[in-house]
């Protein structure tokens, strides 16, 4: 490989790269004290909105330790608007499969540990646009009729800009 054409070969891995961590309008995580999610722990996501115009994907970040018991996740989420509305939505977070393997990624690789901890990222709202400008406030609440959902270590929201 000539020095122009690692050069360019450079120059494009950079776009690429940048182009990818562009598309994240905001994402925030909360570590959930004692990995224990109280039904009145509410993680709380404010989100200031300028852009009406594009699109966004929204996702619900969960991390959960393999000793999590359950397949999945079930969450309230309720979204206030700028002008005080609420909307209100139940959304299913996939955390395994049918046979019961993990769907998060882990760093660890291969080798499973039950104390590893689990990474899903879980679209629940594609192509949306924010109708107005202001700040938009989303709160978390995990809905699986328990009290005390243990081996939950964190919560987060991430938006991202449509293609």
């Amino acid at each position: 490989m000539s020095k122009n054409q690692a050069l360019i070969f450079a120059f494009l891995f950079f776009i690429i790269i940048s182009s990818c961590q562009n598309r994240i309008f905001f994402e925030e995580n909360v570590t959930i004290t004692n990995e224990v999610w109280n039904t009145e722990g509410t993680p709380v996501f404010e989100v200031n909105v300028t852009d009406t115009l594009s699109f966004h994907n929204f996702f619900i970040n969960i991390r959960n330790t393999g000793d999590y018991e359950f397949m999945n996740l079930w969450v309230f989420v309720t979204t206030t608007f700028p002008n005080g509305r609420n909307f209100r939505d139940t959304i299913e977070c996939p955390l395994a499969d049918a046979s019961g393997k993990w769907l998060g990624a882990s760093a660890t690789g291969s080798i499973f540990d039950s104390r590893i901890e689990l990474d899903n990222k879980i679209l629940y709202n594609t192509n949306i646009r924010f109708p107005m400008r202001g700040k938009y406030v989303f709160r978390f609440e995990q809905a699986m009729r328990r009290k005390e959902l243990e081996n939950i270590t964190d919560v987060g929201l991430r938006i991202e800009k449509s293609n």
